[in-house]
């Protein structure tokens, strides 16, 4: 075996490792859950925590790939005392591969995710088709899928993905879910708000 291939097949372990590790911890966290609100890139927790406060009959699951993102919301958890809100340090699709199937989305958001407003880096962005298939397959019909970014391409690409996307209709009169200035939204001149309805 090469020296590539022993790294790479470690790295395989780790990650198989991780999953696993997170894979437990969802399952022991939402134990008897069917229902979630998920916040995909949920930052410092500002809104999550806020929502999760204020709507103590739904549980909420926010994650983020920075470790002191993930602390900081944790400490806004355990300060406040609210126990139906859940952070993980966590990839989006780790994430999304270890929940267990038998959890529901009722809404997933989206707030002011990375634009990679290159266009060779487009491919990074979170709003993709197979994304909006994975969060369709989990979401009941009703249930909503909403997005808000300052970059407005970012919006319109996020917007011409859920035009075209069959499982999802943007509902224009529908309002955003709850309104809580976070840290990254206060540094906002402007942003641009879509909620689609998954149909």
């Amino acid at each position: 075996m090469t020296e590539i291939s022993e790294a790479h097949a470690r790295e395989l372990e780790k990650q198989a490792a991780r999953k696993a590790e997170l894979a437990e911890i969802c399952r022991q966290d939402l134990a008897g859950c069917d229902r979630i609100l998920f916040e995909a890139g949920c930052g410092h927790g500002h809104w999550l925590s806020d929502y999760a406060e204020a709507n103590p009959d739904t549980v909420c699951v926010g994650i983020d790939l920075i470790s002191w993102r993930i602390r900081k919301g944790n400490d806004k958890k355990a300060k406040r005392g609210i126990e139906n809100l859940h952070f993980y340090k966590a990839e989006l699709g780790e994430f999304l591969e270890v929940l267990p199937s038998s959890i529901r989305f009722e809404r997933t958001v989206l707030l002011f995710p990375d634009p990679w407003p290159k266009a060779k880096h487009h491919r990074r962005r979170m709003v993709q088709p197979a994304f909006l298939d994975e969060v369709a397959r989990r979401t009941d019909r009703g249930g909503e899928f909403c997005f808000r970014s300052d970059d407005r391409p970012y919006f319109d690409w996020a917007v011409e993905h859920l035009d075209a996307h069959p499982d999802w209709e943007i509902d224009a009169s529908a309002r955003w879910p709850y309104e809580s200035e976070t840290y990254f939204q206060s540094l906002m001149d402007e942003y641009f708000s879509v909620v689609a309805k998954r149909v």
